[in-house]
């Protein structure tokens, strides 16, 4: 039995500057896909009308995963993989699988016998560390921090202690509307001496990235980074 393979398709993390950020090749093999797993099938179906795919975008099959999709649903989305058909599995922005919900088809894939093939494109994480100057060889990519101030906090500090104790950059996320919150968390509760990069809207035309000491953030007026998407880096 042919199996089909699931590519895994970064796309954009913002504009629809496609040529800035992937490959030839990338949109040329995506454009010959006729199913798609799509974390949000608005977005999806608005990249692919971008890309302008072989087959009009209302004749693909988009399949639904996202956060709400258990693990009992996951065997329906390989039916077509299982059946011999190519898949291009899609995030709503960036690279599918890291911090996303496209990690568990991916690992039921393998399961199956199912070629995985990740395809070159935009994370906002490792674009974030190559500007950031902060340590490249050791890092940890933490997520998302937690939403409770108390509970944030506690994180931080637990954050600051493990990069210094290893010497390693620690790289975390928040939702966009709580940015403000924990940039201002961070800069309350961490050593003077502490670096933090905070990398704004990468790859879009007003991408920002700056690497200050907590002191030196201190000093300047803070970024906007409401509703903006942004990684935080940290090193002790």
């Amino acid at each position: 039995m042919n199996l089909g393979t699931l590519y895994l398709i970064p796309v954009t993390l913002g504009d629809d500057n496609i040529a800035k950020v992937l490959p030839t090749e990338v949109v040329s093999l995506a454009q010959q896909l006729e199913v798609f797993v799509v974390e949000n099938e608005k977005t999806a179906r608005h990249f692919l009308s971008t890309i302008k795919t072989n087959k009009p975008v209302r004749e693909l099959q988009l399949l639904t995963l996202n956060e709400h999709t258990t693990d009992k649903e996951l065997p329906e989305l390989l039916k077509p993989l299982l059946a011999g058909f190519n898949v291009g599995l899609m995030s709503e922005a960036g690279c599918p699988a890291i911090a996303d919900p496209g990690a568990k088809l991916a690992e039921l894939a393998h399961r199956k016998g199912i070629k995985v093939a990740p395809l070159v494109g935009p994370s906002s994480i490792l674009l974030s560390l190559m500007a950031s100057g902060l340590n490249g060889q050791r890092f940890t990519f933490l997520g998302y921090i937690p939403a409770s101030k108390a509970a944030r906090i506690q994180r931080l500090k637990e954050i600051e202690r493990n990069s210094s104790k290893y010497n390693e950059t620690q790289i975390f996320i928040e939702t966009p509307y709580r940015n403000q919150h924990l940039l201002e968390d961070i800069l309350t509760h961490s050593s003077p001496a502490t670096k933090l990069c905070i990398a704004c809207n990468i790859s879009l035309n007003d991408e920002s990235i700056v690497s200050r000491t907590i002191a030196e953030w201190k000093k300047t007026p803070l970024p906007d980074l409401h509703k903006k998407p942004t990684v935080f880096l940290l090193l002790a």
